[in-house]
């Protein structure tokens, strides 16, 4: 499988993430509801950043028992509650912590950022789907 990512001129530049991935590949992989609940089922972390980090630390897991890895990717979608755009820092922040460990290229593959008044549950800050494709 080969995915390409790319940034078109005339796109915003300098985005933390890739405009278009262009995929070729048969296995198609979708990844949804991953949140910050940590596999020891300790508490989850309280901070935008923290749950940002464990958020992706559970897509790379969930990618891996699949076969794949966040070189496949071709969208992430992340979902946060109480979206303003001052609390980019903190969610850049839990992204560039773990990136390096979880094999996350930065700039990412192409992502949305979409706010919401709240998830399933009332501590959940953030939630993340991915979307990856395999030969």
């Amino acid at each position: 499988m080969t995915v390409t990512l790319t940034n078109p001129a005339g796109l915003l530049p300098d985005a933390p993430y890739h405009h278009v991935a262009t995929a070729s590949g048969t296995r198609h992989v979708y990844i949804a509801g991953q949140v910050a609940h940590m596999p020891d089922g300790s508490p989850i972390p309280t901070d935008l950043a923290g749950q940002v980090a464990q958020a992706l630390r559970n897509v790379a897991r969930a990618l891996d028992g699949a076969g794949a890895t966040f070189a496949d990717v071709v969208r992430l979608t992340v979902y946060v509650t109480d979206w303003q755009p001052e609390k980019i820092g903190e969610f850049m922040a839990g992204i560039e912590a773990v990136a390096d460990d979880i094999g996350l290229a930065l700039p990412m593959p192409p992502a949305s950022l979409i706010g919401v008044q709240m998830l399933f549950e009332p501590e959940v800050l953030v939630e993340i789907e991915a979307t990856a494709v395999l030969d």
